[in-house]
């Protein structure tokens, strides 16, 4: 472990799950960007040598470039190497990293739905309510 920090290389425990004999297949997001991943997600795990708690991730594939890319880039060469770097990445690829109008807009329609239909389902309750007092009378 020690010997492949010192040349450089990446020091990251990299599963990827080509099994291809399920009928069905588990739909994952990725940890980052939290787009869907139909095919060949990448798990992403970190050495056994960094504090608790040991960290995983499933990456899609343009994401693990990005963690690739920033690993020949990063000078850093501790075991927190791989934490590190996906902070980097998240905070920049992360779909909340940067709120655009367009999320604020889509946000705010939910929560006008959302309101809606709990004054819709209470009104309801309300009068249920009102008709089971009426009833008993």
């Amino acid at each position: 472990m020690k010997d492949a920090m010192d040349r450089g290389e990446p020091v990251v425990a990299i599963h990827q799950n080509r099994a291809r004999k399920r009928k069905r297949r588990a739909l994952t997001s990725c940890s980052v960007c939290t787009r869907h991943i139909w095919f060949d997600p990448i798990y992403v795990q970190e050495p056994e040598d960094v504090p608790a708690p040991r960290l995983s991730w499933v990456l899609c594939k343009e994401c693990h470039g990005v963690l690739m890319t920033e690993f020949r880039h990063s000078p850093v060469r501790s075991p927190l190497r791989l934490r590190i770097a996906m902070g980097l990445i998240a905070a920049e690829r992360s779909p909340h990293a940067y709120p655009t109008r367009m999320s604020e807009h889509i946000s705010d329609h939910r929560w006008i739905i959302f309101i809606a239909l709990g004054t819709f389902i209470a009104m309801l309750l309300h009068l249920v309510l009102i008709v089971m007092i009426a009833g008993i009378k």
